[in-house]
C-alpha cells in the first residue's frame, strides 16, 4: 500500500512506489530536512490514521450490532404474526361452524312458526 506522504510532508521528504508490495519507501533528502522532524510527522499521522481506524471499527461494531438486534426484533415480530394467524384460523373455523348451527337454527325456527300458523289457519 503505497501513501500519499508528499502531500502532507515538507520538502526533503517523497515517497517511491515499489511494485506489488505493501511497503513505503521514503526519500529524505539531508540538505533539505532534519530526519528527526519528519519521523515525528510521521508518528503522528500514524497516530491519526490509528485513530480514524479504532474510531471506524467501533462504528462498525455498532452497526453490526444494530442491525443483529433489528434481525432479533424481525425474527420475533415473525413469530407473533405466524402465532396471531394461527389463533385467527382457529377462530374463523369456530366461528364458521357457530354460523352453520345458527343457520340451522334458524331454519328450524322458520320451519316451526311456518307449522305453527299452518295448523293455526286450518282450524
Amino acid at each position: 500500500m503505497l501513501l500519499p506522504i508528499d502531500q502532507g510532508c515538507r520538502e526533503g521528504l517523497s515517497t517511491r512506489p515499489v511494485a506489488g508490495s505493501d511497503e513505503i519507501q521514503l526519500r529524505i533528502d539531508p540538505i533539505h530536512a532534519d530526519l528527526d522532524d519528519e519521523i515525528t510527522g510521521l508518528r503522528s499521522q500514524v497516530k491519526l490514521l490509528r485513530n480514524v481506524a479504532e474510531e471506524i471499527g467501533s462504528e462498525a461494531k455498532f452497526q453490526r450490532d444494530f442491525l443483529d438486534h433489528l434481525q432479533m426484533t424481525m425474527i420475533k415480530a415473525q413469530a407473533g404474526v405466524k402465532n396471531n394467524l394461527r389463533k385467527l384460523n382457529k377462530s374463523i373455523v369456530r366461528s364458521g361452524s357457530n354460523h352453520v348451527v345458527h343457520v340451522v337454527l334458524f331454519a328450524l325456527l322458520c320451519f316451526f312458526i311456518v307449522y305453527l300458523w299452518s295448523k293455526m289457519f286450518k282450524r
